[in-house]
């Protein structure tokens, strides 16, 4: 028997062997349950002779099906079909022996109620021994490997199904040993067999227990909550894993695939901001839109949430031709009843610009494209003018042309106190938007926030592939810290800001608590089981050009008005008159059109007074 669950297969002899016996043991029972157990000596003297025919008959069929070639541990459903329908065309050929012993009169006769009971127990019979020898064999081979520890956190139906997962992967040799319940009423009792502990015992059962990992089953669980159960795992040496809401299943049932580790993106949330999705929807459904930028992270994005909103046309603009291509088959694919329209131009040629606002008659614009990069713009300063600044101006001036309702400005926290180009560019940007909207009939909002998760160019990308390179991580300073938003929920206080503002206003977004991001680049070296020091290292490259240390969201002379919503607020900035605006506009024009660098720069600073460099050749031209 020991071949039958050893990696050997076992012989074709015996698995036909071993039918014939089931086969023999059926035709008996069949004749006890026909006749109550109590056989008469006429039906008992002729049960040897039907033995014999059945069992010639059903080893007959069985070496006709082939029934014995089949390898018993790896049964399936197609296997078993089989089964049937041989045994069924067996009984059918004792029915027929039958009708040929009456036709010759030849004393020899089945009772058709035993062939019917012979075939039921057969099949029943046939079946279970082989399920049994598929489920000892599996028992047989996990039980000589090493089964890896699980903790599944939480104990509701979710956690149940998780299980389910775990155990219907052949492959996965993991024993669950405990489900982890905050609530009061679930601890001390169990889910098939399995202890569901209090959360306070987690730390002991990792302490003394090799917990391979542990899978957070509860869906939108607190951030704060998630961090300490991280916390807690990289200290153990444990791994965390998490399961994807029902909507990403895989035709409503999940799999022990879909179970992914924990990402630093996922630690890096907070309590998602809600926002007033009908008024939004409201102001987006059938309008023609515009979104600039529309490759870049946060441009991709806003794109993809406009779209589910259903407008009658949504134009997407940008000079990067490969993701512009790549967004333009996404959309077009998932929303097929959208009017997409796909432009590839400068936002700062008036000549195309012009014709796109002329010719798709728009009703709003959200405005996200612009360089971004702090050191790169220190080093190309009239480029962050010609597209930040005057790619703007010509953006919201050809809003005011065409009637445009709104224009939606994407702004940046680096705008706030700027020390460095790229944060004055987008500063003098937004002077010239709030002091354009006192003058027009298109309402101009802006929106200011920080860093975005998973963005082009962004930290926590640069850092993963430092770490699947080997290293070192490249941290600027150790005590620089910054503010983390998810571009989803960037993009959704945009829209918002696009809903709710009337004009003039600039919309500053509570960014949560800010993270040092050498903590940052600790905690992903740790979820990657990796060790600092020994693994992999951390090295310290300074403060690059433009970069400083913290983040603001507010000038330190402004304020906030509130909203109706506590996460979202209006910053109270200095308001400029159009006309001195304009003024300093054309001159900052002939400065660019010139090409005179410092001489530029010099008049950013005179237009953004807060305007400090920090580790730049432009300090030279800030008042002493």
């Amino acid at each position: 028997m020991n071949q039958l669950f050893s990696d050997k297969n076992a012989p074709k002899w015996f698995i036909l062997l071993t039918d014939v016996i089931i086969c023999l043991v059926s035709v008996i029972i069949s004749y006890l349950l026909r006749f109550d157990f109590d056989i008469a000596d006429a039906e008992f003297k002729q049960l040897l002779s039907v033995c014999v025919v059945v069992i010639s008959v059903r080893t007959l069929s069985f070496i006709i099906g082939r029934t014995y070639h089949g390898i018993i541990r790896y049964t399936e459903s197609r296997d078993i079909q089989g089964l049937f329908g041989i045994l069924a065309l067996g009984s059918f050929s004792l029915l027929i022996i039958n009708f040929v012993c009456w036709f010759f009169d030849v004393n020899f006769n089945i009772p058709r109620a035993v062939i019917l009971i012979d075939f039921m127990v057969t099949f029943f019979l046939m079946v279970l021994f082989r399920l049994t020898v598929k489920q000892v064999y599996e028992q047989y081979k996990h039980d000589h490997k090493d089964k890896r520890n699980v903790i599944i956190y939480g104990a509701d139906e979710l956690a149940h199904m998780v299980k389910k997962a775990l155990e219907r992967d052949a492959g996965t040799k993991y024993r669950i040993i405990a489900f982890v319940d905050a609530g009061e009423g679930r601890i001390g009792k169990k889910i098939e067999g399995v202890n569901i502990i209090d959360e306070s015992d987690l730390e002991s059962v990792l302490e003394k227990s090799d917990v391979h990992h542990i899978t957070i089953s509860v869906q939108n669980l607190n951030a704060v909550k998630k961090q300490q159960i991280v916390d807690l795992c990289l200290k153990y040496d444990t791994r965390i894993f998490d399961v994807p809401p029902a909507a990403k299943w895989i035709r409503g049932e999940l799999s022990f695939k879909q179970i992914k580790s924990v990402k630093i993106e996922d630690l890096l949330g907070r309590k998602p901001i809600l926002l007033s999705n009908e008024s939004i929807e409201e102001k987006t459904r059938e309008k023609n839109i515009l979104v600039t930028g529309a490759a870049g992270s946060i441009g991709s994005e806003l794109v993809k949430q406009i779209a589910s909103l259903k407008p009658s046309k949504l134009v997407i603009l940008d000079q990067a031709e490969t993701p512009l291509n790549d967004l333009d088959l996404v959309i077009r694919e998932k929303y097929p009843y959208i009017d997409i329209v796909t432009v590839i131009t400068d936002v700062t040629n008036p000549k195309p610009m012009n014709e796109v606002f002329a010719k798709y008659k728009l009703h709003s614009v959200y405005h996200a494209a612009a360089y971004k990069h702090v050191p790169m713009m220190e080093q190309n300063p009239l480029e962050a003018v010609r597209v930040n600044i005057f790619g703007t101006k010509l953006v919201a001036d050809l809003c005011v042309q065409h009637g445009v309702e709104k224009m939606v400005f994407v702004s940046t926290d680096k705008a706030v106190n700027p020390t460095n180009i790229m944060g004055a560019s987008k500063r003098i940007a937004e002077i010239y938007v709030q002091s354009l909207n006192a003058t027009a009939t298109t309402n101009f909002v802006t929106s200011r926030f920080g860093n975005v998760l998973g963005s082009n160019g962004s930290v926590i990308p640069r850092f993963r592939k430092q770490i699947a390179t080997g290293g070192p991580i490249t941290v600027t300073h150790p005590d620089v810290t910054r503010f983390f938003m998810t571009i989803p929920e960037a993009c959704q206080l945009i829209m918002e800001a696009g809903s709710m503002g009337k004009g003039g206003e600039i919309y500053v977004f509570d960014m949560g608590e800010s993270v040092k991001i050498i903590d940052l680049a600790k905690k992903m070296i740790k979820l990657s089981r990796l060790e600092l020091g020994k693994d992999i290292e951390i090295s310290f490259t300074g403060l690059r050009p433009g970069e400083k240390l913290y983040e603001e969201l507010l000038n330190n002379n402004e304020n906030t008005l509130a909203t109706h919503h506590p996460k979202i607020m209006i910053g109270k900035v200095r308001e400029y008159p159009f006309d001195e605006v304009s003024k300093t506009f054309a001159e900052l024009q002939e400065k660019l059109t010139s090409n005179h660098i410092d001489e530029t720069v010099q008049l950013m600073k005179e237009i953004v007074p807060e305007f400090i460099s920090k580790n730049s050749r432009f300090e030279t031209f800030d008042k002493k």
